[in-house]
């Protein structure tokens, strides 16, 4: 690991001029956030970033927190832990895909440290990305050596140029939940849909969201809706523990007196490289009851478009079983 300064700021505002007073040169960024520092931490080490300064959020008092319910929304810090997420009552009430997202994650030491800010902010964990050695389009280089190698875990739909998947399991669900991000930096604070938050390959190869130098993911908010408390995250990984999705799905209804769905919102995971809503299978949903054969249509139409490459054709079926198994659950619920 290349030599770091380390800050320790008491405030956002702090934190914010912490990062923005320091300027990248040809071998360095500039400087980076620190909050659980699970993911940034291993890319220090591997060299895949070189900040020259750390700026530690955890010292700043109020980032954190879980505030509101189900009738009035949430209001989520930061630096609220995943261990938090998974066991506070009115998550596991009013919002269980969120619970059960963040206790897929990793294991139980990992998400007493991790924090939602950090696993929505966290870099892809392509091969080629990850090696050191290999400058690879999203390090600045000019080819995508997933397209054509090994890209078994890679993306089939949304990819190109680059075919990363995002790997967080709390943004699949908050996209379903229509979740706003805050986002403080030299400017002030600003609200932004989650659906604008992510960034395709196709718009900047180089990063997977949106912040801007010196900004800072503060909170997390998630509308009160007649969907949420009606919702579910199932997720397939390779091991029990410690592995992130090979591919995931989130599902969200509203059933009506009849048992027919009025509301509707479904979201891939690690198929693509952003949290992948399907509007299209949506639609099938509405006006229908949640039968086998209206469940397999919506789970059909939303694979629809997918573009595997060499390796990774199991994702389409795979996808389909477990939104199929997201939505039966809520038939029960």
């Amino acid at each position: 690991m290349k030599a770091f300064e380390w800050s320790t700021p008491g405030t956002v505002d702090e934190a914010v001029k912490m990062l923005a007073e320091v300027s990248a040169d040809d071998d360095s960024e500039a400087a980076r956030p620190m909050s659980g520092g699970q993911d940034l931490l291993t890319t220090m080490k591997e060299r895949i970033l070189v900040p020259k300064r750390v700026v530690n959020l955890k010292t700043i008092q109020g980032l954190g927190g879980i505030n509101g319910s189900g009738a009035t929304g949430l209001n989520i810090g930061a630096l609220a832990k995943l261990h938090e997420i998974e066991s506070h009552p009115e998550i596991v009430k009013s919002f269980p895909a969120l619970a059960q997202a963040a206790h897929s994650v990793a294991t139980v030491q990992m998400r007493n440290a991790a924090t939602i800010g950090g696993n929505l902010c966290q870099r892809p964990r392509c091969w080629y990305f990850r090696l050191p050695h290999i400058v690879c389009l999203k390090k600045g280089g000019d080819t995508c050596y997933s397209e054509k190698g090994e890209n078994k875990y890679n993306a089939i739909l949304g990819g190109g140029p680059s075919f990363i998947v995002h790997p967080s399991d709390l943004a699949t669900v908050l996209t379903a939940l229509d979740a706003t991000i805050t986002i403080t930096g030299p400017s002030g604070p600003r609200d932004v849909p989650i659906g604008k938050f992510f960034v395709l390959p196709s718009d900047n190869p180089s990063v997977e969201n949106i912040l801007r130098d010196a900004e800072i993911v503060t909170q997390i908010k998630i509308p009160a809706s007649a969907f949420a408390a009606r919702s579910a995250y199932v997720k397939f990984k390779e091991r029990s523990s410690l592995d992130f999705a090979m591919v995931a799905a989130a599902a969200a209804v509203d059933l009506g007196p009849d048992r027919t769905v009025k509301q509707s919102r479904l979201v891939l995971g690690a198929v693509a490289p952003i949290p992948w809503r399907v509007p299209n299978a949506e639609a099938v949903l509405i006006g229908k009851p949640l039968t086998d054969t209206t469940i397999r249509a919506a789970a059909e139409a939303a694979l629809e478009g997918a573009a595997p490459l060499e390796k990774n054709g199991y994702k389409i079926p795979l996808a389909k079983t477990l939104l199929r198994r997201a939505l039966s659950s809520l038939n029960t619920a």
